[in-house]
Order: structure tokens, then C-alpha cells, then sequence
């Protein structure tokens, strides 16, 4: 498996850029300084990934599992959750600030880069000097041409630091990309979900309501007795009950989509759709070690620490001394504000510049810069345990709902026989009518865990293609 940290380089080497070496005169030599230090950052501890060959957590083969794709919302068989996603990703506001960090990280290497050429400058004048025996005037017009050498590294540093800058930024936004769709879908399945529950709780209430009926006619008729009819009654008033926070919730959780597709959520109203009807995939979680180069919060972390590097690189070629070449060429007279019988000029300088004395700022910058590099190597070691436990937690709690919707579905199937035979009885006038509201309870009680836990199963399911990085690919392992 290529490594990230090459792909990272090879994305980041074109907008690098080494200037030849320059021959140095023995006078610029015996300038150096002999405590200036090396520039070299290779001594930056190297990252050992100790990773299992498998998960933990057995996934079962099948020829249905499925790579995971970039477009993996297609998979759930939803037109509405794919129009949701469209949207949220052309007008979410986290994407689009990210989306605009990238112009700003792009911005700032064309600056870094602006360093591999001269400046230029235009300049024009004109003096008028009196003196004891007359006055004296003068004319010019010139360009001017300035280049730093960089003989130490450091510009072609703060280069790389910026290019390393322009690529984590847009690791930052596919990973508010896969934040974002994977938030939508699982706002769009706790929706149908709350929808689900209220159509069980609106059944429930229709048949309490209507065994109240039975009841208040037996009642009348001196067949049931008076706490019979209260009980019922309570029965109906705690359905209708329970039915409030049920709608509420789902206010909310439409008023947290609409947030997210970048829309007020006061006039939003988005329609429903069955839970059943939305596609499971099943998922192919690939290699423990794959997820170094399928996660772009890790391949961020990989930038950063290159970053770090070219910003210690930077730091410590501070300290070394820099040399600067100059130029200029122009036309001068003894006119004033003329250029009449103008005279060439030219000139050619070099300089050489040392800070000698400065209380030890640059050199805390050498001891800052450092210290933020090894901060950002236990940072990326860090990311990487805590992405491996993010997809094992997914896939444990992914098998944990498959085995509780295979045995919920049966004690569903199960209360649903015993509330058909303890209505007969009840009808019949064989069993109480506590027997008949307990069935019921029992019955509602299951077909509301069984909508729990399946929402559960699609929870675990999107945090499993969170955790694999949402099919997103480093642009790259292609540049290799």
C-alpha cells in the first residue's frame, strides 16, 4: 500500500522549488557565524504504526458487500435523501466557509511563491540644491532589481509550509463534506423514524379509542364496571399523551435538517417516506491499515506535519545569515523635471546581513516550531487510534443491531399473537379487560423497539461510512 506521507510529497513537490548553489568568497565565509545551526529536520521522530492485519469485530462475507463510493447516499435508494444531500453541499454554510479557507490557503502560495523571483521597481525623481554660487538641478529615472538567495532553505521552507497549507485546507473540506452528508442522512432516518413512532402511537390511539367505545357502551349497560371506564379513559388520555413530544421532537429534528441544508426552518416542511422503503447497504470495511489513505482527517494530520517541518526548516535557516543581490539601470540629466541629454547609469550590489543580538527571539521560534512538530506527531497518532476504534465501534454496534432486529422481530410477531387472542377472550368475556391493556402495551412497547433498534442499525451503518472516510479518495495516490 503506497504510503500517504510520499503521496502527500508528491502532491506538494510543484510548488516547491531549489536554487542552485552559490560559490562563497573566503571573506563571506569567515562571516558565518559558528553557532548558527544546521537547518536539517530530519531528526523528527519517525511514526510506527502498530496495526492488527483484521477488525476485531468479524464482518460477515458476502457477495452483496460493496466498496464504499463517494456517492454512497445512492445506495440508500432514496430520491429525497439525494436531493437533500445535493443541497446541503451547494448551500451548507461550514462547507462553503471551508471552501473559502481554500482560496485564502491558495492565495498564500502564490505569495510563498512569489519569493522564487526578483522585484522590480520603478523610481523617478527630480533635486533642485541652491549653494553659495548658484543652485544645481537634476533629473533621473531608474529600475531597480532585488533577489534574497536562498542558500539556507528557508524560502523554499515557507514554500512548502504554504503548499502544505493549501492542501490541508482542502482535506478540511471533504472532511466537513463527509461530516455534513452523513449528518443529513442521519437527520433524514431519525425524521422517518419519529414518523414511524407517531404512526404506532396515532394505531395505539385508535384502538384505545375504540375499546373505550366498547367499554362506555358495556358500562352503560351494566356489563363493565366503573374503574373498567376510568382505566379505559386513561388509556385513551396517556396514547394522546404520548403522542406531544413524538411531534415535537420531529419539529425539531426538521428544524436541525433545514439548519443543515443552509435554510430557516421556520416555513420548512419537508414530506416523509416510509422507514422500509430505504435501502441498507451492506459495506466492505477493507484493512485496518486502509484507512490511512481513505480518511481525510488523517491525510490532514499527515499535512500538517508536513507543515511543521518546512516551518522548522523555516525557523532554524532564520538564524543563518542572508545575502541579497541588487540591481539597477536608468537615465539621469542635470535638468530639472527633464530627462534632456540624459546620461546612462548602472549599478550592481550585494549584501550580507546577519542578526548578531536579539534576546533569543529567533531562537524561541526554532524551540516553538519544534515543539509544535512533536505536538503534531503524537496529535496524528492520536487520530489514527481513535479512527481505528471509531470503525470498530461502528461494526460492533452494526452486528449488535442486526442480532437485536432478528430477535425483537420475533417477540413482536410474538405480543401480536397474544393481543388477537386475548382480544377474542376479552369479546368473548373470558379474560379482564387488564389482560387486553396489558397486551397492548406490550405490543406497543415492541413495535416501537423494533423501530429504535432498526433506526439504530441505519446510525451504525453511517457512522461505519463516516468512519471509512465516505469513499473519499487522496487526489494524490493518482500524481504518483
Amino acid at each position: 500500500m503506497p504510503n500517504l506521507r510520499s503521496h502527500l510529497r508528491s502532491r506538494l513537490m510543484p510548488h516547491l522549488s531549489r536554487h542552485s548553489s552559490w560559490a562563497l568568497s573566503p571573506l563571506f565565509c569567515a562571516l558565518l557565524l559558528a553557532g548558527c545551526a544546521s537547518t536539517d529536520t530530519s531528526d523528527r521522530p519517525d511514526i510506527v504504526y502498530k496495526m492488527a492485519s483484521q477488525w476485531s469485530t468479524s464482518t460477515p462475507t458476502s457477495n452483496q458487500n460493496q466498496a464504499l463510493h463517494q456517492a454512497w447516499w445512492l445506495d440508500f435508494n432514496s430520491p429525497v435523501l439525494t436531493d437533500l444531500i445535493t443541497t446541503a453541499l451547494s448551500a451548507n454554510p461550514d462547507v462553503l466557509i471551508a471552501a473559502e479557507r481554500i482560496m485564502q490557503a491558495e492565495a498564500q502560495v502564490q505569495g510563498a511563491n512569489a519569493s522564487l523571483f526578483p522585484s522590480l521597481n520603478l523610481g523617478a525623481g527630480s533635486d533642485k540644491s541652491w549653494q553659495q554660487h548658484g543652485s544645481q538641478e537634476s533629473s533621473r529615472a531608474n529600475l531597480g532589481i532585488s533577489y534574497e538567495l536562498d542558500l539556507w532553505g528557508k524560502l523554499s521552507a515557507q514554500r512548502q509550509a504554504a503548499a502544505a497549507g493549501l492542501a490541508i485546507s482542502e482535506y478540511d473540506l471533504a472532511s466537513a463534506q463527509l461530516m455534513l452528508t452523513t449528518g443529513v442522512a442521519n437527520a433524514w432516518v431519525q425524521l422517518l423514524t419519529l414518523d414511524e413512532r407517531i404512526r404506532i402511537n396515532e394505531k395505539n390511539l385508535a384502538t384505545a379509542e375504540s375499546n373505550f367505545a366498547i367499554v362506555e357502551a358495556k358500562y352503560k349497560y351494566g356489563a363493565a364496571t366503573l374503574s373498567d371506564f376510568y382505566r379505559q379513559r386513561g388509556a385513551v388520555a396517556s396514547q394522546q399523551a404520548s403522542l406531544l413530544p413524538l411531534r415535537e421532537q420531529r419539529r425539531q429534528t426538521e428544524s436541525a435538517l433545514a439548519i443543515l441544508l443552509g435554510r430557516a426552518p421556520q416555513d420548512y416542511h419537508l414530506a416523509s417516506q416510509p422507514l422500509a422503503e430505504l435501502a441498507l447497504p451492506r459495506l466492505a470495511p477493507g484493512l485496518p491499515s486502509e484507512l490511512l489513505t481513505r480518511r481525510p482527517d488523517l491525510a490532514a494530520a499527515e499535512a500538517q506535519l508536513q507543515a511543521a517541518d518546512a516551518n522548522v526548516s523555516a525557523a532554524r535557516a532564520a538564524l543563518l545569515p542572508s545575502v541579497q543581490l541588487t540591481g539597477s539601470g536608468g537615465l539621469a540629466s542635470q535638468a530639472l523635471l527633464s530627462l534632456a541629454n540624459p546620461v546612462n547609469t548602472l549599478g550592481l550590489g550585494a549584501s550580507l546581513s546577519q542578526i548578531l543580538f536579539d534576546g533569543g527571539r529567533l531562537r524561541s521560534q526554532v524551540k516553538i516550531s519544534e515543539a509544535r512538530q512533536r505536538e503534531l506527531v503524537l496529535n496524528y497518532q492520536k487520530a489514527i487510534l481513535q479512527a481505528l476504534k471509531e470503525t470498530e465501534d461502528a461494526l460492533g454496534n452494526l452486528a449488535l443491531s442486526q442480532a437485536q432486529i432478528a430477535q425483537q422481530q420475533r417477540i413482536v410477531d410474538d405480543a401480536q399473537h397474544t393481543l388477537d387472542l386475548t382480544d377474542i377472550r376479552y369479546r368473548a368475556g373470558a379474560d379482564e379487560l387488564l389482560l387486553l391493556l396489558d397486551a397492548q402495551r406490550t405490543l406497543f412497547s415492541a413495535d416501537e423497539q423494533l423501530v429504535n433498534l432498526r433506526q439504530s442499525q441505519f446510525s451504525a451503518t453511517l457512522d461505519l461510512i463516516k468512519a471509512l472516510g465516505g469513499g473519499w479518495e487522496n487526489d494524490a495516490q493518482g500524481e504518483e
